[in-house]
Order: C-alpha cells, then structure tokens, then sequence
C-alpha cells in the first residue's frame, strides 16, 4: 500500500507540473506566434532569388526612387538657373569688402561722393526694383487714393506664374495697393496700379520710361510695372539717382518702410510683412527700401540709410542666395562705421571699381 501510495503522489505532482506549464506555454504562443515571428524574420532578410513577392515589392520602390530622382535635378536645375550677371562673368570681380552682390553701390547722399562701386555701370535686370518707379508715378499723379480697384485675370502673372494672395476680384484701394507693392512687392497690386492708370498699362509703361529719361536714368528700361520681365533693366548708377528722388516723396519712404500691414479683403484680413527684414531691426535707420528678385536678376536691394552720421544710399544687384544682400548691407554698414570711427573725414574710401 505504500508503495502504491508513493506512485499515485508521483503521478499526482506530474499532473500539476504539466497543468502549471500547459497556460505558460500558450500565453508565450501568444504573445509571439510562430508564424508571426518568421513573418518578422522573413521582413529582416534581404529578398532571395526563391522570394517573388519580396522582388516585386523591391521594383516597385525602386521605380519610386528614380521618378523622385528625376524630379529633384529638375527643380534644383531651375533655381539654380545663371542669372544675367553670371553669364557676364560680373562675380569674378573681386572686393575689398567680399560682397555676394556682383554689382554695388554706396553713395554720400549729400554729397554725392561715391564710397563703394563695383560694376556699378552694368546693365543687369531689376526685378522688383521696378516697383519703386510704378510708386513714384502713381503717387506724384494725383489720382484720388481712395478709389477701388479689383483686381482681374490681367493682373495674374503668366510671366513666372507667381503666386498671390490677392484673387481675382479682390477688391483694395489705390493706396492699399500702392502700400502692398511697396512694402510687400505684391505683383498683381502693382500691375493693377498700372492697369487701372488713365490712358491704361501702355500709357502708365509710357509715363515710367519718359520719367526715367527725364531723370538722367540713360541705362534704364521698363516694359511693365511689376519687375516679372526681365527686360525692365538699369544699372546701380540710374538706381542710386531713383532712390534719392523716391526718397523725396513722403509717400514712398512710409510705404516702403512699414514693417507689416492689414488689409481687409471680403470677409477675411490679410497680414503682410514687408520683403526687407533690416526695416524690423532697430539698430538701422531706414528711410526707403525696395527689394527684388527673379533669377535673371538675382537677389537685388536698394535702401537710404543713416549709418554714423551719413545719409547713404546702398544698391545691391545681382546678389546670389537668399539672405546674402542683407549680408552685404551689414558688410558696408560695418566697413563704414570703422571707416569713421578711424577716419571721421572719411577719406580712406574704398577706391571705385565699375
């Protein structure tokens, strides 16, 4: 009977040690299910010859993967196109000062002296720079400021297919439209000033060249109100002679430097900010501005400025990268304010080079 005892504890505890491990096991199954975990290592290997699937997979991202590549060179292509002043060969001229612009210059607005140039005889394309003429002759005609003007398919741009938050039949007044081409270069707002000018867009082109002949601008060009074109041309000299007389008109100088500005179009309102970020530092006294760019014409900038004591007037043309003409606006500021501080008769300027 013992013995017989000591063989049923013996099957008993067998019993518990499988019904203990039996739940164990399954919860491991479930938790990682064999399929599953091949499915997981077939993922990690690289496809085989015996694989289809894996192969089929493979092809499909490898088509992807070149469409994407094909693509890429062709927008890198097109913003990476020479611009004028590039194929002139202008930026293989070197400066004092290693400006990014191929062509600058500074000018004592007082007293005409010339403190920095650099090819500034070239006749480049102006881009946007245009807009500071299309705002002179508007606001020097007269017209009532108030007056509505909607814009139309005339004013959308077929030139580069730029973009504008201005839709057609939106609906401004002049000096709102006048203010958005200054501050933020808004291109329909500029050509509907031009459109909608008396005698229409070819008597207002009229009025821009005849104004820029009458100014001594000999190098200079227009063909439409806006800077799109790339045969609205001028050279930094003509520029230089546009800001001062720009920078006489009150209208331009609080345009052109206002930091942002609102406006109300149907139901919505919209926020713009000006194209020069210096207008928002307070460390520059900017008394007009005007950015450009198209990439015939790189990155151009004109400012009047005030840097110690010095009413000057900076052009910038054919700058290459985005921020870089700003670069060169600090460089000049810099190399001006040194100049002064060891030279306060200004004598050492940087000797002319066009």
């Amino acid at each position: 009977m013992t013995a017989l005892r000591s063989l049923f504890q013996l099957c008993a505890i067998a019993i518990l040690g499988v019904a203990l491990a039996a739940p164990a096991a399954h919860a491991a199954q479930r938790k990682n299910p064999p399929e599953k975990k091949q499915q997981a290592a077939a993922k990690k290997r690289p496809a085989t010859s015996a694989s289809a699937a894996p192969r089929k997979v493979s092809a499909q991202a490898k088509s992807r993967a070149v469409a994407a590549s094909a693509r890429a060179p062709a927008r890198v292509a097109a913003d990476a196109r020479p611009s004028f002043g590039q194929k002139a060969g202008l930026h293989h001229l070197n400066d004092p000062l290693d400006l990014k612009s191929s062509v600058a210059l500074v000018v004592d607005q007082e007293t005409n002296e010339v403190l920095l140039s650099k090819n500034d005889h070239a006749v480049l394309p102006i881009a946007s720079l245009t807009k500071l003429m299309t705002g002179l002759i508007v606001s020097q005609a007269g017209l009532s400021m108030d007056e509505p003007i909607t814009i139309t398919e005339e004013d959308v741009d077929t030139e580069k297919g730029s973009r504008s938050r201005l839709a057609v039949g939106s609906t401004l007044s002049r000096r709102e439209m006048l203010h958005l081409a200054l501050m933020s270069s808004e291109n329909r707002a500029a050509n509907a000033l031009g459109r909608t000018y008396p005698g229409g867009l070819k008597t207002f082109v009229t009025l821009m060249n005849a104004k820029a002949q009458q100014l001594g601008m000999a190098d200079t060009r227009y063909v439409e109100p806006t800077g799109l074109s790339s045969q609205n041309q001028s050279s930094a000299r003509d520029l230089a002679v546009l800001v001062n007389v720009a920078h006489s008109d009150p209208v331009l100088r609080e345009f052109s430097t206002s930091p942002g500005y609102e406006v109300a179009v149907g139901h919505r309102t919209l926020q713009y900010n000006n194209t020069n970020l210096l207008v928002k530092n307070p460390s520059w006294d900017i008394g007009l501005q005007k950015t450009g760019y198209i990439s015939e014409a790189g990155r151009c900038l004109v400012m009047q400025t005030q840097i110690a004591g010095r009413k000057l007037i900076m052009v910038f043309l054919d700058s290459a990268g985005k921020l870089s003409r700003i670069g060169d606006a600090v460089r000049v500021r810099n190399w001006v304010e040194s100049m002064t501080s060891t030279h306060p008769s200004m004598s050492g300027v940087l000797p002319g080079k066009g």
